[in-house]
């Protein structure tokens, strides 16, 4: 089943950002303040006036939000781009459990937040006669001229989880970083060295030890959100497209 768009949405005007989580806009004819699930900078997305797309926020006993709406999308000159950090990790699961990602067919176990090196990955997947996966999954809005870049801001929580996907693959683990493109237009996807030099030099170190870099745009269409295409990882300053080396064989996490 794929991620179907939440109903009655409401649109509105973006105003000013108040905090990480926090933002204002211009909604049915009056000032609110709107929750933002998403503590990227957004630079490029969260300009004066452009348009939102908004979901009223639910309300759950005395844990009730303090706004009355969430943040969703945001108009692009290609189109909506989802805005709320938590999409990635669903998308990616739904697709998994449907068979329609040709580099992880087999592993029918999905495990999320999954306990590792003192801390979570998003996923662990699991399959009969695979290796077991460790899988980080990144959301990235940020696209200019055709090229998706990652991250929008620095990052050591992302470098640091690079690094702990390094030394996965020493343990005999299969370890892969999946970016979820949020925003259309992306033919490409690269680490943003220049927000992030050590994002960049250490997805390299990764991508040398064996880490898996895969990256897929997002379709939106007939009120469902899904993942669609693959789009090629380029992480050499030689522009050649990046390829997942063979992952390595059951069993030998034991030798």
């Amino acid at each position: 089943m794929r991620m179907r768009i939440p109903e009655h949405l409401v649109r509105g005007k973006f105003v000013a950002r108040k905090n990480r989580f926090l933002l204002s806009a211009e909604v049915e004819g009056s000032r609110e303040d709107v929750h933002l699930p998403n503590p990227g900078r957004l630079a490029e997305l969260l300009s004066p006036g452009a348009s939102l797309l908004l979901h009223p926020t639910a309300v759950r006993g005395t844990s009730a939000r303090k706004t009355r709406f969430g943040a969703f999308a945001v108009e692009t000159p290609e189109g909506w781009t989802t805005i709320d950090s938590r999409l990635p990790n669903r998308l990616f699961r739904e697709a998994l459990e449907e068979g329609r990602l040709e580099p992880f067919q087999g592993y029918g176990i999905i495990r999320p937040e999954f306990p590792y090196a003192g801390g979570r990955v998003d996923f662990l997947l699991e399959g009969e006669g695979l290796p077991p996966c460790l899988v980080e999954v990144k959301g990235c809005t940020l696209v200019r001229e055709g090229t998706a870049l990652f991250p929008d801001a620095p990052t050591r929580r992302g470098t640091r989880h690079l690094a702990e996907l390094g030394k996965a693959v020493g343990e005999g683990f299969r370890a892969c970083v999946v970016f979820v493109i949020q925003r259309p237009g992306a033919k490409v996807l690269r680490p943003n060295g220049k927000t992030d030099r050590d994002f960049a030099r250490e997805a390299l170190r990764a991508a040398e030890a064996g880490v898996g870099f895969h990256a897929y745009s997002t379709r939106w269409e007939e009120g469902e959100l899904s993942l669609d295409a693959p789009v090629p990882v380029i992480l050499r300053e030689d522009g050649q497209a990046w390829e997942e080396p063979q992952p390595p064989q059951p069993g030998s996490r034991d030798g």
